[in-house]
């Protein structure tokens, strides 16, 4: 494994120094641009300085920024419209939701009032069912007393009659 190791180690080396040997190909267009951009920016001596580059960086910040600054100022005048319409439409849409929410509360408190109404009622009739059953089992009781009665007063009828004869 060691030969494996230092032989593609020596290939990449190898390729290494090819790469970096060989003369550079014909540069494209825009490789020579931005040489030439580069060219400018740097002092007489082709190297450039901390503040060149800061420089330059900066510049290209200012560019940057001025660019901006005009692109958002064309669209500052009806970025703002659009902003005030758009919390014009949010506070339309929000009074909407406020009026139907209040709606819905009241109907809430209505529903309820109609539940315990109902429950109320539920109960009165309950209490009412255990009356009526209770009355129910004094009227069997009654009917019960009053058959028996009868079936007595039936049979001291026939008492008397024997007796009267």
């Amino acid at each position: 494994m060691s030969s494996l190791y230092s032989r593609s180690k020596d290939l990449s080396s190898r390729s290494r120094k090819s790469l970096s040997d060989s003369p550079p190909s014909s540069p494209s267009p825009s490789t020579k641009t931005f040489r030439q951009d580069r060219v400018s920016r740097s002092d007489s001596s082709g190297v450039e300085s901390p503040s060149d580059r800061l420089s330059a960086r900066t510049g290209t910040y200012t560019r940057r920024e001025n660019r901006l600054a005009s692109l958002s100022k064309t669209d500052d005048n009806s970025a703002s419209k659009d902003y005030k319409k758009l919390y014009e439409d949010a506070l339309a849409e929000n009074e909407k939701l406020k009026s139907r929410l209040d709606d819905s509360k009241l109907e809430l408190t209505k529903i309820r009032s109609q539940l315990d109404r109902v429950a109320q009622e539920k109960e009165a009739l309950e209490k009412k069912v255990s009356d009526m059953e209770e009355e129910l089992k004094v009227l069997t009781e009654l009917k019960s007393d009053n058959q028996r009665l009868k079936d007595e007063n039936g049979a001291l009828i026939r008492v008397i009659s024997k007796l009267s004869k």
